[in-house]
């Protein structure tokens, strides 16, 4: 079984006490959960409730842990000389320096200063953190040699730290790791959480780095293998949790998980794990959701092109935002920021009306 918190409200004020609890540290509180039992609703359950109906189940104390963490604060993590404070969305702006990735992919290639202009610009326009990647992980993408890998993302980092820039950098290979690292970035955020090479916990633990763990069905083959799930939101939650509790028992403190919308998933997967997002604050680790430009909104929108698709991603970080997730990874930083300052700034006219 797992908990979705439900009945999601932007303000405990005018409400009983105890009849609402704040998400997972963030701008929303919520009044109530779904119990979903092998992907299924099998009841409702008040948050004025819970304790009780924790000390009947069967399954009690696993799900009094999930309860335990989708109420608590999640910790800041230090990304540099910053620090990301995870009460209120933040945005992390995609920066690929590839010529082959599936959105942006020639727009930033063989030009560092030109990436990292472009980096500057998404932190002036709000973005908390400026993801570079050096290898498209579309579906069928050609692996990168780590060392082309490396010239491609380091100059870029180099120079975004130099400007007081967060960054982090996309990748599953521990040598690219080291030098971005080495040369300015903050976190890691791996597709394979750290799992394609066997090496990249070693380098992850040993840098006392944040990472982000994404999930996917084949980590060790690329992460877009295609399973059938029977409970695609029981199922990523159950691999990330074992995931993140071998993580940490190598030495890493500050992870963040990511559900990895459009690896190995179906439409109808897809859709399930953004409907059930507020299930991964049981986690107790930030979530990041990467759903900007996706397929799925082509899927859905008469299968608009790459380019055509800002309406979506801006769909789905509300989503993201509504549901308390703590970093939205996108590639349109100041609409996406835009629209997130007016939802925050509903949320906070709600707190004082």
């Amino acid at each position: 079984m797992h908990l979705c918190p439900t009945q999601i409200v932007s303000s405990p004020i005018g409400r009983p006490d105890g009849s609402v609890a704040r998400l997972a540290g963030s701008m929303q509180w919520f009044a109530g959960y779904d119990v979903i039992d092998g992907g299924r609703w099998r009841e409702s359950v008040a948050v004025a409730d819970i304790d009780g109906w924790l000390a009947r189940s069967h399954d009690g104390e696993r799900l009094a842990r999930h309860h335990a963490a989708i109420t608590s604060t999640r910790a800041p993590v230090t990304i540099g000389e910053r620090v990301l404070r995870f009460d209120q969305p933040l945005v992390a702006g995609i920066l690929n320096v590839t010529p082959d990735s599936f959105s942006d992919g020639g727009t930033h290639t063989d030009d560092p200063a030109a990436a990292a202009g472009a980096g500057v610009d998404m932190a002036a326009a709000g973005a908390a953190l400026v993801d570079v990647g050096g290898e498209s992980t579309r579906p069928g993408a050609t692996t990168v040699w780590e060392q082309d890998e490396i010239a491609r993302v380091v100059p870029v980092v180099e120079r975004l730290a130099r400007a007081g820039t967060p960054v982090s950098i996309d990748t599953r290979k521990a040598a690219v790791m080291e030098a971005a690292l080495a040369a300015g970035a903050g976190l890691v955020n791996d597709v394979s959480a750290l799992m394609w090479d066997e090496s990249a916990l070693e380098v992850v633990a040993r840098a006392g780095c944040p990472v982000v763990l994404m999930h996917s069905p084949d980590p060790r083959q690329g992460g877009h293998g295609r399973v059938s799930y029977a409970d695609v939101v029981g199922e990523v939650f159950d691999w990330l949790e074992a995931r993140v509790a071998t993580v940490r028992a190598a030495g890493v403190r500050d992870v963040v998980v990511d559900p990895g919308i459009g690896f190995g998933k179906s439409l109808a997967d897809n859709l399930a794990l953004l409907n059930g997002l507020a299930v991964f604050h049981g986690l107790g680790c930030p979530v990041m959701l990467g759903a900007s430009r996706k397929r799925l909104i082509g899927a859905l929108s008469s299968e608009a092109p790459v380019g055509e698709r800002l309406g979506g991603s801006l769909a789905l970080a509300l989503a993201g935002a509504q549901a308390g997730v703590q970093l939205l990874r996108v590639h349109d930083v100041t609409e996406t920021v835009q629209a997130v300052r007016v939802w925050r700034g509903l949320r906070d006219r709600a707190l004082v009306g």
